[in-house]
């Protein structure tokens, strides 16, 4: 084997990010090991009373993990408004009990939120990102972005669910999506669930660019850091450029 292949698994010194626990990044392939995907981080607080009680509401009454999943899926994408403009780099922001609280956040953050919910349950769950043009921003959204047309580290979550590591991306809630005419993201636990490449009539729009791995905890740092190379000043709170 070829010494410089990059390994399937790497573990990054969390103490770089702010936490105390090891991060696992998968940059190829799916995370080997579900059992490291369990844990509460200082991310994925779903020990938090705010977590906890989202998360029992949404799965009141069931115990399948696949019927589980689909619940904390749809609670997220529609009990939490997407909004491209509010986004904050305090690490706060993007914790799941912060989410709930504030009823409202980008892709990332809403990532964060179903994969601590699924881990709430039992259910192993990383966050994934990749690099994706939509091609249904608005002319407001597009102005602050400096006319940049690729969303970078757009985030989605991936649960292992009967076996298999299957992808699910909450970012845009039913009543947006109904408010600009696409269809809303669906999920029944065992298809990935990403956001759809062509609305009803056929027009492009959404595109998948680059992967950038599976993430047991969000690499806050990375994103933070990227986002300011790449967007003008003002994009964001808390960049600095």
């Amino acid at each position: 084997m070829d010494s410089k292949a990059p390994k399937r698994d790497t573990v990054i010194p969390y103490s770089a990010m702010g936490g105390p626990t090891p991060v696992i990044f998968t940059p190829y392939g799916a995370p080997r090991r579900p059992e490291d995907y369990l844990a509460p981080t200082p991310f994925l607080d779903f020990e938090h009373p705010v977590v906890a009680a989202f998360t029992a509401e949404a799965t009141a009454g069931l115990q399948d993990p696949v019927d589980q999943a689909v619940a904390l899926f749809y609670a997220a994408r529609d009990r939490i408004r997407y909004d491209a403009f509010r986004i904050d780099f305090n690490p706060k922001a993007f914790r799941a009990s912060t989410v709930i609280e504030e009823g409202a956040a980008f892709c990332i953050p809403k990532a964060v939120l179903l994969a601590a919910t699924a881990r709430a349950v039992g259910i192993p769950a990383a966050i994934g990102l990749s690099d994706v043009i939509n091609h249904f921003t608005t002319p407001k959204l597009q102005e602050k972005m400096g006319d940049c047309d690729v969303f970078i580290h757009h985030g989605y979550a991936t649960l292992y669910l009967e076996g298999r590591w299957v992808k699910a991306a909450p970012a845009f809630n039913k009543e947006m999506c109904d408010r600009f005419g696409v269809g809303a993201t669906e999920f029944d636990g065992r298809s990935h669930a990403i956001l759809q490449e062509y609305d009803a009539d056929r027009n492009l729009r959404m595109e998948y660019l680059k992967d950038h791995g599976y993430w047991s905890d969000l690499p806050l740092d990375r994103i933070r850091d990227e986002f300011a190379a790449y967007y003008p000043p003002g994009f964001a709170k808390g960049l600095a450029q």
